[in-house]
């Protein structure tokens, strides 16, 4: 089982016994505003647990279940999909609202960005995000990802973002120095 740790969360694959946790996320229309089709029944959850863990055995990547160190509460999931009917691999996050504007979600992202750059030895990472969800631009653009266009994917319309293999490892040392 692939796991991840960052300064302030655990980043484990998911379980069954995720669902309760996802489906409280999945399930508040306020996170999931900007998201797909808005909020998920149970049903819909349970279904998209089960896409998530079938990804990770097909792919050996995938969404990663994202728990809080300070009380291990889970609080969102962040990883790596196939980006809607393309062979890039995209970036998703979604945090619970308690956990807003904390850098949890670029914490987690970046942790997914090693992980896709480091371990599965991608060339390029994207990410997509509706136009109005200014959030989410801002943690592709603190993960050193960069607009390239509009788009649609998701049957929505779209911003795109990328950030390229080499482009991660020169700000990974710019860091260090």
């Amino acid at each position: 089982m692939q796991e991840l740790e960052t300064a302030r969360l655990y980043l484990r694959q998911f379980t069954p016994d995720d669902l309760d946790d996802l489906y409280r996320i999945y399930s508040d229309s306020e996170i999931m505003k900007h998201l797909g089709k808005g909020v998920l029944t149970k049903e819909e959850t349970q279904n998209r647990l089960y896409a998530i863990l079938e990804t990770w055995k097909q792919n050996n990547f995938g969404i990663w279940a994202l728990l809080h160190k300070i009380d291990n509460r889970f609080i969102g999931r962040c990883g790596l999909v196939f980006l809607d009917k393309t062979p890039e691999v995209e970036l998703g996050y979604i945090l619970d609202k308690h956990y807003w504007n904390r850098g949890l979600a670029t914490e987690a992202s970046l942790a997914s960005l090693h992980y896709g750059f480091d371990i599965l030895k991608l060339e390029k990472i994207v990410a997509v995000a509706r136009p109005e969800n200014l959030a989410s631009q801002r943690v592709m653009q603190k993960v050193g990802m960069k607009y390239e266009k509009n788009a649609r994917y998701y049957d929505s319309d779209v911003v795109y973002y990328s950030i390229s293999r080499s482009v991660y490892f020169r700000l990974q040392n710019l860091q260090l120095n």
